[in-house]
C-alpha cells in the first residue's frame, strides 16, 4: 500500500533542502548574514502536507533594518520561479506578520502552522510565540468572525458531502475545516476528537493526492471525468464507491465543526461565571421535558433519566434538541447509541409521535439528525437507514446525496404541515419515500414495499399504512403527469383522481410532491413544474370533491354518561385514568364562556402536554377528555388548582406568561386559523393549525372566549409537533356566528398566536 503521507513528508523536505540551498548561496552572494532572517513555511507546506502540485506558501521573516532585504528575496523567488515552481511568497518583519495576522483571520490560520525551514531560528521561534500568544488572547472575540466566514464559504461552495463534484478543500467538511479545527482547540477554548479528525483530515489528504496524479494539475474538485480513475488509484471499485467514501469523511469532519462551532457560540455568549451558578454553587440544568435537560447550550439527559428502561428517551431527547434549535450533546448521543432500550415492534404512539416531532421540526431537524447518526443511533432505530446513507444522487436534478435529500424534503414538508389533515403521514413519508433508490428496480415501487413493513413497524394502524405506501409509491406521479400528459384531456384527471381516491390523500400527496421537489433542486422546483403540479391537484380535488363525509362531524366522540360521573361538589369535578399507557384527565365545570381556556390553562400550569382532547356541553356541564403525556396528575391537586382559577386566573395568567417567555413561536411556519363554511349548518367552524408549545390551547380558547362566542364542541389533535384544533362555535343563543362576528373571532385567535 502507498503510505501517501510519507511521499508528502519527502516533498516537504525536498522543498526545504531547496529553499535552505537557496537562502545560504543568496546570503554568500550578498555579503549578509543569516541571523536576523529566516524562511518558515506555513499553511500546508508548513504542516508538510504538500500534494504532487501545491503550491509553496513561504514567508521571508527578517528583523527591522536588516540588510539589503528586497535583493535577498528576489535571489531567492527567481530560481523558483523559473523552476516554474507555484510560489505564495511574502516578505515581513515579526511586526508586520502580527499585524497582518491581526487584519486578516485566514492570514492568521496560516501563521499558526508556521514552521522553520532555514536560516535564524530564533526568529522564527519568536514569531511562533507571539502569534500563538495573539491568537489566543484574541480568539474569543475573532472566532466569530471566522464563523462568518466558514458559514458564507459553505453557502458559496456547500457540503463535501452532498455535491455531485465535491470540493476537497473549500466545501464544508473539507481540509479548509480542518485547519479550522486546528485553529479553534489552538485557541484552548475547546477540544475535538483528535483521531476522528486525523483520520479524515489523512483520508481527504490522501484523496486529493490521487487526484493531482491523476489530472495532471493542481486541483481539488473531484469531477466526473476523472472521479473512476481516482477511484482506481485508490483501491475503490467505482466511481460511486470514492464519492461515498468522500461523503462519509466530509460529513464526519463537518459534524465535529458544527458542535465545535456550537460550543464556540456558547462560550461568546455566556454571561460570567458569577451569573451562572445556582444558589448550591452548582452549573444549572434546566429541566425542558421527562428526562431531558439543558446545559450551557446542550440538551443533556437529566441525573435520573434512563435510557436503558425508557425506549422513548431518545427520541424525546431529539425532538426537544430539533425543536428548540440546540445542539444535542455528543456524550448523550454516544450513550443511547451504546445503551438506549431498543424499541419494541410495533413502536409505543409516544414513541411514534416523537419521531414525526423530530422529523417536523425544520432546519433543526438536520444538526440533530446527523448527530445521532454519527453516533450510530438512527441505524439502531431504523436500520433501513443505512441503505441511503452517503448514496451518491443518480440525477443531475438533485444536489443532496439521497439520505440527505430525504432530511431536507422533511424540512420542507414541515413548511406544509397545516396544509393537510394528517401532518404526520405526510412528515414520514417525507423521511422515506426514496429509500427503494437503494434497491434495484423503479425505486417507487421498490421503496413502497419498505415503506408498508416501516409503517407497520413505527405502530401505524393499517389505513395509514395503506396511506403511507401508495404515497411513497406515487410520490412521483403529480409531477410526472403534471409534465407529460395534457392536463385539458378528462382521462389525465380521471388517472390521477382514480389513484389517490380522496382529496385528503391529494392533499397529502401534493405536499410531498412540493417538498420532493424543493428539497431536490431549482430544476426540479422550477416555477414551471410546480404550477403544472399545482392546476393538475386542482382538477383532480374538483373531479374528487362532492363524495363521502366531510372531514369533522357535530358528534361528540365523549362517553357522555361516563364523564357525568365526575361532578362533584359545586358542580366541579376531575378524575384520572390511564388507558393502554396513554393517561387521561376528565373535567367537568360549569358550562359558561371562559371555562374551557381556564381547564386548558391550569393543564399546561401542571406540565401536561396535551396530545388529544374532546370537549361538548351537556345538561349545563363543559365536559373534557384530555388525553396527556407523563405521568398521571393528582385529580385532587388539579380539581384544587381548578377550583381557584375559576375563581380569580390572574396567578393562573401570570403562570403561564412566565412559561411562554421561553416557548418557541412560529418556529417552521406562521400559524393559520381558518373558517370552515361548509363544514357543519348548525355551528360555525374554526380550525387553527400552529405549533405545539406550551398554553397553546389555552391561548386559542381564550381569543375565542373574549369575542363572546361559546365553543359547543371542539375536536384538539396534536400530530408530531403540529397542533390540528376544531372548534364548533355558536352565539349565546346556540345559533352559528353571524359572518362579521365569524371573522372578528377568526381574527381574535390568530392575533393572539402571532403577536
Amino acid at each position: 500500500m502507498v503510505d501517501r503521507a510519507a511521499q508528502r513528508r519527502v516533498r516537504a523536505e525536498e522543498a526545504d533542502a531547496l529553499l535552505y540551498l537557496l537562502l545560504s548561496k543568496a546570503c554568500d552572494a550578498l555579503g549578509v548574514p543569516t541571523e536576523g532572517v529566516a524562511l518558515v513555511a506555513v499553511g500546508g507546506y508548513g504542516r508538510e502536507e504538500l500534494s504532487p502540485y501545491s503550491d509553496l506558501d513561504v514567508m521571508l521573516l527578517h528583523t527591522e533594518g536588516y540588510p539589503r532585504i528586497g535583493e535577498l528575496a528576489a535571489q531567492i523567488w527567481y530560481p523558483l520561479w523559473d523552476s516554474r515552481t507555484k510560489l505564495d511568497h511574502s516578505v515581513r518583519t515579526v511586526a508586520e506578520a502580527q499585524s497582518a495576522a491581526a487584519d486578516d483571520v485566514r492570514v492568521a490560520l496560516g501563521l499558526l502552522d508556521a514552521r522553520h525551514v532555514a536560516g535564524d531560528s530564533h526568529l522564527t521561534l519568536q514569531l511562533r510565540s507571539v502569534l500563538m500568544a495573539d491568537w489566543r488572547r484574541t480568539a474569543k472575540t475573532r472566532l466569530p468572525a471566522l464563523a462568518e466566514a466558514c458559514r458564507d464559504r459553505a453557502n458559496t461552495v456547500g457540503e463535501l458531502s452532498h455535491l455531485a463534484e465535491p470540493d476537497l478543500k473549500e466545501a464544508y467538511g473539507g481540509l479548509r475545516d480542518a485547519v479550522v479545527l486546528r485553529a479553534l482547540v489552538a485557541s484552548w477554548l475547546i477540544d475535538v476528537p483528535h483521531p476522528v479528525v486525523e483520520r479524515a483530515r489523512l483520508d481527504l489528504l490522501n484523496i486529493r493526492d490521487e487526484l493531482h496524479s491523476v489530472a495532471g494539475r493542481a486541483t481539488d474538485r473531484v469531477v466526473a471525468d476523472v472521479a473512476a480513475e481516482v477511484a482506481a488509484g485508490l483501491g475503490l471499485p467505482d466511481r460511486d464507491a470514492l464519492l461515498r467514501h468522500i461523503y462519509s469523511t466530509g460529513r464526519t469532519l463537518a459534524h465535529v465543526c458544527d458542535v465545535s462551532w456550537r460550543r464556540i457560540e456558547s462560550l461568546v455568549a455566556r454571561p460570567p461565571r458569577s451569573r451562572r451558578r445556582n444558589r448550591a454553587g452548582g452549573p444549572l440544568l434546566l429541566a425542558l421535558d421527562e428526562g431531558v435537560g439543558q446545559h450551557e447550550g446542550e440538551v443533556v439527559l437529566m441525573p435520573d433519566a434512563r435510557p436503558e428502561r425508557d425506549v422513548a428517551l431518545g427520541l424525546r431527547a431529539a425532538a426537544v434538541a430539533a425543536d428548540r434549535d440546540l445542539v444535542l450533546s455528543p456524550a448523550v448521543c454516544a450513550r443511547l447509541a451504546n445503551s438506549a432500550a431498543l424499541l419494541p415492534e410495533p413502536w409505543p404512539a409516544e414513541a411514534r409521535r416523537l419521531l414525526c416531532a423530530l422529523i417536523g421540526a425544520g432546519s433543526g431537524l438536520l444538526e440533530v439528525w446527523e448527530a445521532l447518526d454519527q453516533a450510530g443511533y438512527i441505524t439502531r432505530i431504523l436500520p433501513e437507514w443505512d441503505l441511503v446513507r452517503f448514496r451518491p444522487p443518480q440525477s443531475a436534478v438533485h444536489r443532496y446525496t439521497v439520505d440527505r435529500h430525504l432530511l431536507e424534503t422533511c424540512v420542507e414538508a414541515s413548511k406544509m404541515v397545516r396544509d393537510v389533515r394528517r401532518p404526520d403521514l405526510l412528515l414520514v413519508a417525507a423521511l422515506i419515500h426514496d429509500l427503494g433508490k437503494a434497491v434495484e428496480g423503479d425505486h417507487s415501487v421498490t421503496g413502497a414495499v419498505i415503506a408498508t413493513a416501516l409503517a407497520r413497524r413505527l405502530g401505524f394502524p393499517e389505513p395509514d399504512v395503506e396511506t403511507i405506501t401508495l404515497l411513497v409509491r406515487q410520490h412521483l406521479v403529480l409531477a410526472q403527469v403534471a409534465t407529460r400528459r395534457d392536463l385539458d384531456d378528462p382521462m389525465t384527471v380521471e388517472l390521477v383522481a382514480g389513484i389517490v381516491g380522496d382529496t385528503e390523500t391529494l392533499d397529502l400527496l401534493e405536499a410531498l410532491t412540493y417538498a420532493d421537489a424543493r428539497a431536490a433542486g431549482p430544476a426540479a422546483a422550477s416555477p414551471w413544474r410546480l404550477r403544472l403540479v399545482g392546476e393538475l391537484a386542482r382538477r383532480v380535488r374538483g373531479e374528487l370533491s362532492g363524495g363521502g363525509a366531510g372531514l369533522w362531524t357535530d358528534a361528540p366522540p365523549i362517553p357522555v354518561p361516563e364523564l357525568h360521573q365526575v361532578v362533584g361538589v359545586g358542580r366541579l369535578g376531575v378524575t384520572v385514568s390511564e388507558h393502554r399507557g396513554d393517561v387521561r384527565v376528565n373535567v367537568a365545570v360549569p358550562d359558561q364562556v371562559g371555562t374551557l381556556s381556564t381547564v386548558a390553562g391550569v393543564l399546561a400550569v401542571e406540565r401536561l402536554a396535551v396530545r388529544a382532547a374532546v370537549v361538548t356541553s351537556v345538561e349545563g356541564l363543559g365536559i373534557s377528555q384530555w388525553s396527556v403525556s407523563g405521568s398521571a396528575p393528582d385529580p385532587v391537586r388539579l380539581r384544587d388548582r381548578l377550583a381557584v382559577a375559576l375563581r380569580d386566573d390572574s396567578d393562573l395568567v401570570r403562570r403561564l406568561a412566565a412559561r411562554d417567555q421561553s416557548a418557541s413561536r412560529g418556529k417552521s411556519a406562521a400559524s393559520r386559523v381558518d373558517l370552515l363554511p361548509e363544514a357543519s349548518e348548525t355551528a360555525t367552524v374554526l380550525q387553527v393549525r400552529a405549533h405545539d408549545r406550551p398554553g397553546l390551547l389555552y391561548d386559542v380558547t381564550a381569543a375565542i372566549a373574549a369575542t363572546g362566542a361559546d365553543v359547543r364542541s371542539a375536536h384538539v389533535s396534536t400530530l408530531g409537533a403540529e397542533c390540528v384544533d376544531v372548534f364548533y362555535l355558536t352565539d349565546r343563543d346556540g345559533s352559528p356566528l353571524e359572518e362579521e362576528d365569524a371573522r372578528t373571532t377568526a381574527k381574535s385567535v390568530l392575533d393572539r398566536l402571532t403577536f
